[in-house]
């Protein structure tokens, strides 16, 4: 039995199950539906996947159904992670590097490039759950972006052309009384652009499906066993667990934001987690609905560097979320759970009545080349990884599971993945204190997102 523990940048709190007490999704869906046991002792795999979330549930599957043997951990349980608590937006994004940035590194092609993998990435989740008959409670037909001030507006509408152009569909350009009409009515927004790509969905209804076509591929599930150590052993690697050593040909890592800091010397300081929180309401009658003037089940956001989503839940809950926590700990969510709620009135007055009993947080990841990276652990051969979707990991994690899964059996990185994925990120400033890094960045975004 081995005594090593996964060291992080953030406090033990942020890795236990205290954050998703109340989380919503975990109502359809509890831990037991997701749970598996957890490795009974040391083992030899052809291919082992670490982490049970999208990215590694698609590579799991995309590696069984092409004939491998295949086993995947969880340091807790199958989508432990974001991926069991995030806000339901299968959507556009994953990059937050600019199109300048991207031509100057990649190429006058890569933003046109990273804007296809991005359609693709929607439409990978959009065939995975007809295919295996995944009931997620789809709803939403693309998302909206609102405009939170008059400026803003502006460059919304500016940009819906070159928008439309880029992602080959039409992006409408959405007045304040427009808004009014299609129920996405607030104090707070000024207009917006609705983008017809993407869908809303039940997070861990679609992990719990992920999962039960892994296990039906023959992928073997092991949970509440966390990977401590990876190392090169001759031409096979070795996985340290707590019940004992894996031996793979390949190991795919896909833990994204909860990735230990010492899994293998690559990984140290290569992400930055950022927390996420949201709150879920009651059930919202049509009378309140109306008093609001919201009543669409459409994804939105606002435009904001420190931004706001939502959507109405098929059952009309509304999800509310926004990103901006820095500490992690009891008393840090109790604090951020009014804020939240604080922010929530501000956004819909006419709800201030209606009970939000539900409150969760997590992590999403970024990284500082701000884009997603999928290919090879340098160091390790046969070690392959994938993270870094900024916030928008349901369509992009899924994705590239999938193509870290076509990596592992030695397909072309050129022919599948775009040059900004291939690139390896560098690492963060700071080492273990870069979460300041987040800190001047929300300070800098309240001053000046007004």
């Amino acid at each position: 039995m081995t005594t090593k523990t996964p060291r992080r940048i953030y406090p033990d709190y942020t890795y236990t199950r205290a954050p998703i007490e109340r989380c919503y999704w975990a109502e359809a869906v509890p831990e037991a539906a997701l749970a598996a046991p957890p490795l009974p002792g040391p083992a030899r795999v052809e291919a082992l996947v670490i982490g049970g979330g999208y990215t590694g549930l698609n590579a799991a599957l995309s590696l069984a159904q092409a004939g491998r043997q295949v086993t995947l951990i969880d340091a807790a349980f199958p989508a432990f992670g974001a991926s069991g608590r995030n806000g339901g937006f299968c959507c556009l994004g994953s990059a937050r590097a600019s199109d300048g940035q991207l031509r100057r590194r990649f190429g006058p092609e890569a933003p046109a490039d990273l804007r296809r993998a991005e359609a693709a990435s929607i439409a990978h989740v959009d065939r995975l759950t007809r295919v295996h008959g995944i009931d997620v409670d789809r709803h939403s037909t693309g998302e909206t972006i609102l405009a939170h001030s008059p400026k803003a507006m502006e460059k919304l509408a500016a940009s819906a052309e070159s928008y439309s152009a880029d992602y080959g569909t039409e992006m409408r350009v959405l007045s304040k009384a427009d808004l009014a009409i299609e129920g996405l009515d607030g104090p707070t927004w000024y207009g917006g652009l609705h983008n017809p790509l993407g869908f809303a969905l039940h997070p861990r209804k679609y992990a719990a499906g992920l999962l039960r076509a892994a296990l039906a591929a023959g992928v073997t599930v092991h949970g509440e066993t966390p990977a401590l150590a990876i190392e090169q052993q001759g031409r096979t690697l070795s996985v340290t667990t707590p019940r004992g050593t894996v031996t793979a040909d390949r190991v795919l890592v896909a833990t994204n934001g909860y990735t230990a800091e010492n899994l293998a010397p690559w990984f140290r300081g290569r992400t930055l987690p950022a927390q996420s929180s949201a709150i879920a309401s009651r059930p919202l009658t049509e009378a309140e609905m109306q008093a609001q003037g919201y009543w669409s089940r459409q994804m939105a956001y606002e435009d904001r560097r420190l931004l706001h989503y939502f959507h109405l839940t098929p059952d009309g809950r509304m999800v509310f979320g926004q990103r901006g926590g820095l500490l992690s700990s009891p008393a840090t969510e109790a604090k951020l759970a009014k804020l939240v709620r604080a922010d929530f009135d501000r956004a819909f007055p006419a709800w201030s009545h209606v009970e939000t009993p539900h409150y969760w947080s997590g992590m999403v990841c970024l990284t500082a080349s701000l884009t997603p990276y999928c290919g090879p652990v340098p160091g390790l051969p046969g070690a392959f990884t994938a993270f870094g979707y900024h916030g928008n990991g349901v369509a992009m994690g899924s994705y590239l599971g999938a193509r870290m899964a076509e990596l592992a059996r030695d397909e072309d990185p050129s022919e599948i993945l775009p040059a900004s994925f291939r690139a390896p990120p560098p690492r963060f400033p700071l080492g273990r204190f870069r979460r300041l890094l987040l800190a001047a960045e929300y300070t800098q975004a309240r001053l000046f997102d007004l």
